[in-house]
């Protein structure tokens, strides 16, 4: 009798899944960007209760203590429309876009620094390795 090859199980597909190297970066990412929020927000504010560092400026340069977008708006033929929610969301955007693009090209710049050798690089060194061993 011939035996049928065993599938593996459920529990070792999904390790095998797991241990690829995309998923652990993404859930890496993932988190890091989410704990980044919290240094934005902290930063820009939250458009809720918390006015950051830049609102806190904002209020000190055109007066009052605590500026709120939240309840700013235009009226349209009898409906107000909020847009001070949509501004501090769109301010926090943009500040999280700028931070990131200087991080990734901060890590840009690290990589660089860190390369690796190419691969006429390695080929040469072997030779040169090579010819060494035959010499002495």
């Amino acid at each position: 009798m011939a035996q049928t090859p065993k599938k593996p199980g459920i529990v070792h597909e999904f390790k095998a899944f797991v241990n690829r190297g995309s998923v652990v970066d993404v859930s890496i990412a993932f988190v890091m960007g989410a704990a980044f929020k919290t240094v934005v927000d902290a930063f820009a504010g939250d458009g809720k209760d918390n006015q950051g560092i830049l609102g806190g400026l904002v209020g000190a340069m055109f007066g009052g203590s605590r500026p709120n977008f939240n309840d700013k708006g235009i009226t349209l033929n009898g409906s107000f429309v909020p847009v001070g929610a949509l501004f501090t969301s769109v301010l926090n955007f943009l500040i999280m876009g700028l931070v990131m693009f200087f991080v990734i090209k901060a890590y840009g710049r690290f990589r660089k620094s860190q390369a690796e050798e190419t691969t006429n690089e390695l080929l040469k060194s072997i030779r040169d390795e090579l010819r060494e061993q035959r010499g002495s």
